[in-house]
Order: structure tokens, then sequence, then C-alpha cells
């Protein structure tokens, strides 16, 4: 039985004393009906997926089994160039074009021709044949034939975007070894330069750049273009400014590329943080007649409000604005945060004025932007009157721009806007917001609904948001300051069983809450716990537990705290209260100490 090809030994190459003369039509038919059994046979007996005898042409005879002298007598077929390009031009035949390809390379005197190894890489690379295509290759070397430059092109950006990195290799090696392989070559490296920095694979890009050089191949300009792409984002600007400087050298500018290759240099510039290279790159494109667009105005405008350079981005900007250069939120938000910092916030709201003209959505990154801008350079009031400009202007606020506005409201303490705004943010789909839920919770417990904050807390959980440390410490506070230590410990349970590590708020809440119960044992339990944790003690819970320890008549614990507290101001009222508890046991001596480390300040009222 036959073999398929790819278990037949590698064939040398062969250096035929004569070309065989062009067939005739008449000929060639003659010989496709000869070939008939010996093409049949290969199709049943090869293991790659061929033709059945019902896809051969209609002139063919019917299928016969092929004897063992006509596979033998292969070599006398006189299979043509002509015959196996006419088996890859049509659709039924073109699986069985490599094959005789292979069998052809027998005949005395076959020499494959431009045209075919061109129409069998087509042909190979549409089936994704890649085992064939290394054989193909091989033969490429040997016979000293190429195909044309395009498709060399294209069989190695298909090599690298299969991943078959080493057949991209070998494909590249054949074409730099090429006599009169320049031209091929160069079209070659550029279009696997450009297929690596597809696959995020810089680096591949900036060597093959290399060797192109190395090679003094004839780069054209979607070569420097991949290659100054690459080295940006290798964060390499100054070779990109050295391979810019060859480009423009070409004067291959003004192309409807050029404008592509200004985009990436000024995007490159951004990226390392050169902003004014960036800038007089820009004047550079306009000097040699070029229009900039969008991104390049965009990037540009971004990489001077990165820098701050203020007074450059906002020329920049309204140049752009005038030439209706402008599309890019990432842009307006630089812009913004560069307004904040400067202090000047009235101007935020200006920009999304701009971006509701031009018909961009407001990002809700950006308004939050904005209103916690108002809030640190000109306080409470003035961000809600922000945020309502920005709402009538046609902004739509989202989950965070409600979670700031609905804290900026309890910090007015204006429960009822907080409310209001908060059931718009539920009626908008942002029911999940654990900061919007924390600062509900914390409002009612600040201002003692207690039954609201813990309905709040059971709808949280209804909608699926975790409650979080910060949403329990404001319940435990609540209940604390509330003296309510049955409700306390729930959460405090519960917080154990959802594992929610408890912090020092959340101790000082507790201990706050079995204090003003009277549960004194339970908070010297707590108090344990908490310095198990390793934990440092603050004014809060120092003053908690001096009043217990006095209480309990645990004065050297109540020294040793005061000890880890040595060098703190204490506030008057627990100065007073050990003052008071160290005269009454007769610590004479710890009185004299206490006055003399420790110093109080006055309440405010």
């Amino acid at each position: 039985m036959a073999k398929c090809y790819s278990d037949w030994p590698p064939i040398p190459p062969l250096h035929p004393s004569r070309r065989t003369p062009p067939q005739s039509h008449a000929s060639l038919h003659a010989t496709r009906r000869q070939l008939a059994p010996f093409v049949l046979h290969c199709s049943r007996s090869c293991a790659s997926p061929l033709l059945e005898p019902k896809n051969l042409p209609d002139e063919f005879p019917p299928a016969v089994p092929a004897p063992a002298p006509l596979l033998d007598a292969a070599p006398k077929l006189g299979i043509s160039n002509k015959f196996i390009r006419g088996l890859c031009g049509d659709p039924q035949t073109e699986q069985l074009a490599f094959e005789c390809y292979r069998r052809a390379l027998l005949q005395p005197g076959f020499l494959p021709e431009k045209k075919t190894a061109n129409a069998l890489t087509v042909q190979l690379l549409r089936a994704k044949q890649w085992s064939s295509l290394e054989l193909l290759v091989g033969d490429f070397r040997a016979y000293g034939v190429l195909p044309e430059k395009r498709t060399c092109a294209r069989l190695v950006a298909c090599c690298i975007r299969a991943r078959r990195f080493a057949l991209a290799e070998a494909v590249l090696g054949v074409l730099l070894e090429a006599k009169k392989g320049g031209a091929p070559a160069a079209t070659a490296f550029a279009a696997a330069m450009l297929a690596y920095n597809k696959l995020h694979m810089y680096r591949n890009t900036v060597l093959l750049y290399g060797q192109a050089r190395v090679a003094r191949l004839p780069l054209n300009a979607d070569a420097y273009r991949a290659a100054m792409a690459a080295c940006g984002e290798l964060g390499e600007p100054d070779m990109v400014a050295s391979l810019f400087s060859l480009y423009r050298s070409q004067k291959w500018y003004p192309t409807d590329t050029s404008t592509e290759t200004y985009a990436i240099v000024c995007d490159a510039f951004r990226k390392a943080g050169r902003a004014m290279d960036a800038l007089r790159c820009l004047r550079e494109m306009e000097a040699d007649g070029l229009s900039p667009n969008a991104a390049i105005y965009s990037s540009v405008v971004g990489a001077l409000a990165d820098a701050r350079e203020k007074a450059a981005a906002e020329d920049l900007y309204h140049e752009a604005w005038d030439n209706k250069m402008l599309g890019d939120p990432d842009m307006f938000l630089k812009l913004t945060v560069m307004h904040v910092e400067a202090g000047v916030v009235e101007e935020t709201v200006e920009v999304a004025k701009d971006m509701r003209q031009i018909g961009l959505r407001v990002t809700d990154c950006i308004l939050s932007t904005i209103i916690n801008g108002f809030v640190k350079r000109r306080g409470l009031k003035p961000a809600i009157r922000a945020y309502d400009k920005l709402v009538f202007i046609g902004c739509e606020p989202g989950q965070v721009t409600y979670a700031m506005v609905i804290n900026v409201y309890c910090r007015l303490g204006r429960s009822d806007r907080a409310e209001a705004v908060f059931s718009e943010m539920i009626g908008r789909g942002f029911d999940k917001c654990v900061v919007a839920y924390g600062n509900m919770i914390s409002m009612y417990g600040k201002i003692r609904r207690a039954s609201d904050a813990m309905k709040m807390l059971a709808m949280m959980k209804q909608k699926g948001c975790e409650p979080n440390v910060f949403v329990y410490n404001s319940l435990l506070d609540m209940h604390g300051r509330l003296g309510n230590a049955k409700q306390a410990e729930k959460l405090w349970k519960e917080m154990a069983r959802r594992k929610v590590r408890p912090d020092r708020i959340s101790y000082t809440a507790i201990i706050l809450a079995n204090n003003r119960a009277g549960e004194l044992d339970r908070c010297m339990e707590l108090y344990e716990e908490f310095r198990g944790t390793g934990a440092k003690v603050d004014k809060a819970m120092a003053g908690l537990m001096a009043g217990v320890f006095s209480k309990r008549s645990r004065f050297n614990e109540l020294i040793e705290l005061l000890k880890d507290m040595n060098g703190t101001k204490l506030d008057r009222r627990l100065y007073m209260s050990v003052l008071r508890s160290l005269r009454d046991a007769g610590l004479e001596v710890h009185v004299k100490w206490l006055q003399s480390n420790f110093t109080f300040v006055e309440e405010k009222t």
C-alpha cells in the first residue's frame, strides 16, 4: 500500500538537465486521465483529508484499485507545474495539489516554478496544513524558488498568528538567504513585526528590526511604524525618537499612514511622561503639512494634563475644540483631575458641559471626581450646588457619584435629601453599593433612628450586598451610645458568623455598649481579646477601660494602661476620673506619678 507523503523520507534537491516543455491543453487532459487512478489511490491511503471519488471531475474514469506498478511508474506520468496549479485553482481538487507536487519532485527534469510555489502556499495556508508548509519551505531553500512577496508576507504573518514561531523564523531565514529576495524579505519582515505587535510580543519585534538592519534590508514604512510602536510599549522613548528620525529621512510623508506614525510617536512620549516632546512632535506634524486627528489631540492634551502643564493643555484643548477633534472621555477625565488639583474646580463643570455639547456621556468617574473636588476645595454645600448643575445639563450619576452625594447630605444633616437620593439610586438599579448603605446606616445611627438603621441592614442583606466592618461599626456605635448591649452582642456574633474581622473601632463600640449596661466583666474580656490582636490602645479605648478598671478596683491594670499611654494628653474628664479613683484608693504615689507624667486638655464645647 502506498504511504502518505508525511511518511516518505526527505526528497533531495533535483538538478534537472532540461526543462519539460509546456503541455498543450489536449496533452494536459490526457495526463489528468492517466493520473486519475494514482490520485484516487493517494487520496485513500493518505492520512490527510482528501477528496472522495464523488467529488472528482466527471471525465475521470471510475475509481479502481491502483496496482503496485503504477505507483512505481508515477515519475513517468509527466506532472507539470501548470497541472499542479490547475489542481490548486479547483476547489474540488485543491487538496490533492500538494500530494501531486511531492510526486512531481521525483520526476527527472521537474523544477518548481514561482507561480507553483505561490499557488501551493496560498492553498496550504487556506487549509492550515502546517506540516505540509514546513516541507514546502524546505523546498524553497533547496530549489531557490520563492512565492510572490505578498504571499511571503502573508505566510509569515499567518504563522505568527497561529503561534508557529519556528516556521515563521524558517521562512524569514530562507528569504534572507535568497540572492534576489530583498523586496520579499523586507515585506515579510514588516508583516512579521506587525503580527508580533498584535500578540504584544514587542521584544520579538525589536529583535526582527535589528536583524533586518544587519541584513541591510530596504525596510518600508510599515516596518518602521511597527518598530516604533514596540519601543513605545516597552518604554523606550529615545529609541522611538531615533526611529522617527530615520522614518522622516525616507521622505515617505505625506501618505495615508503618516498620521498613524505621528500618533504612535506622540503616544510613546505620553506614556514616558514627556509631554512637551509630544507637543513638539504634533507641531512637526503640522509643519510637514499633515493635520492632527482626534486621537493625536487627545493623546497630547492628556499628556500635558498629566504633567500639569495647565496653560499648554488648555491652549491645545481649545485648538482641538475649534477643529472639532475632541471625543476621548479619558482625556476629559485627565483635564478634570488637572483642574481639581490646580484648585479651579469651577472649570470642571465647564468640561462636563463641553462633553454634553459634543454628545459625549459624562462618565461616573468624571462626575465623582468633580463632586469630590468641590468637597475638598469648596465645601459641602458648593458640592451639592455643583451636583445639581451637572444633573441639570443632562449628566447621569452612577453608583460612585450617588454614594458620594449621599455622604455629603449625611454630613450636612439633610436626612430627607439623603433618603431621596438613595431611593433614586436604588430605582436606577444600583442596589449593591456597600458605601451607600453604610452612609445611610451611619446617618441613622447619629440621629438615633435605630429601627431605620436595622431596616437598612435587612434591605442590604436582601439585595445580596454583604455588610463590611464599616457598616457593623456604625451599628455597634449606635447601639453602644443607646446602651443596648444585647443588640450589640447579636451584631458581634453575626460578625463572627460572617467572618467580618473587627477593628479597634468595633471593640471600642462593643465595650462602650457593655459598659453602659454595667457588664464590666464582659468589658474586661473584650479588652483582653483586643490586646491579643496586637493593636494599640487609643484615647477612646483608654477612657473606657480606665473607667472600667476604676469601677472594678483593678488599679494594677489601670496603671499598666496609663504606662502604655505615657506622654499622651488626656481629656479633662478622663484625667479627673482616674485621679479621683487613685485618691479614693489611697494610692498617693500613683497620684503624684499621674500628675507629673500626664496633662489634660479642656473638652471642646
